[in-house]
């Protein structure tokens, strides 16, 4: 059964921010908040019916509309004209906290109700897709990384194999070489020796 959809707000950076959805937490999801904008009063159920009708038409949807105006919300938002510093100016803000909230003469819709509640699930399966293609993506670029690594790895690995097979062949040559060269120096020493004494007899 289709839960009931209630319409939260908040404002993230530049904009302000509504979406129907089942619970805060899926708003906050929604919304890719880190932390509990709720607990921080930083964020709340609405009751402003024009917002509550925007978002309802929407189910979620993250609407934005400029920080600290008092326009409507849409899918898509310019940004803040009044700015200072990054922030609504004073009288933006004045304006704002001025804004009486509108108590909602509409009748409850019960099949309305319905409805945006099933829109929103289909937004939320719409999501998931969305959130599943991209970690499919991303499982195939990490696949793609490691697939190099692993070939890379193989290459380096043969490489180094090849190269000490090399030097343990030419170490070998080294020490048959130190072993000639000893013998040679030890029948040199000999036929020196034997040369020099022939040399003092015939001196002699």
């Amino acid at each position: 059964m289709a839960r009931k959809l209630k319409t939260y707000q908040t404002s993230l950076g530049f904009f302000d921010l509504a979406i129907a959805a089942p619970s805060m937490k899926a708003a906050l999801e929604a919304w890719g908040a880190d932390s509990n904008l709720f607990h921080q009063g930083a964020a709340k159920e609405s009751d402003d019916p024009d917002v509550i009708a925007a978002s309802m038409a929407k189910p979620g949807v993250v609407l934005r509309r400029p920080v600290g105006s008092d326009g409507s919300f849409n899918e898509h938002a310019e940004l803040p004209t009044d700015l200072e510093g990054g922030r609504p100016t004073k009288a933006a803000r004045k304006s704002k906290g001025r804004k009486a909230k509108k108590p909602s003469s509409c009748p409850v819709d019960k099949a309305a109700e319905r409805q945006a509640a099933l829109d929103y699930e289909r937004e939320e399966r719409r999501r998931e897709l969305e959130r599943a293609r991209e970690e499919a993506t991303r499982q195939k670029d990490r696949e793609r990384r490691q697939q190099a690594i692993d070939k890379a790895q193989a290459s380096l690995d043969k490489a180094e194999q090849e190269h000490a097979k090399r030097a343990a062949a030419i170490q070998a040559e080294v020490e048959a070489l130190e072993k000639r060269s000893q013998a040679e120096k030890a029948r040199w020493d000999k036929e020196k020796e034997r040369l020099e004494a022939t040399l003092r007899r015939a001196r002699g």
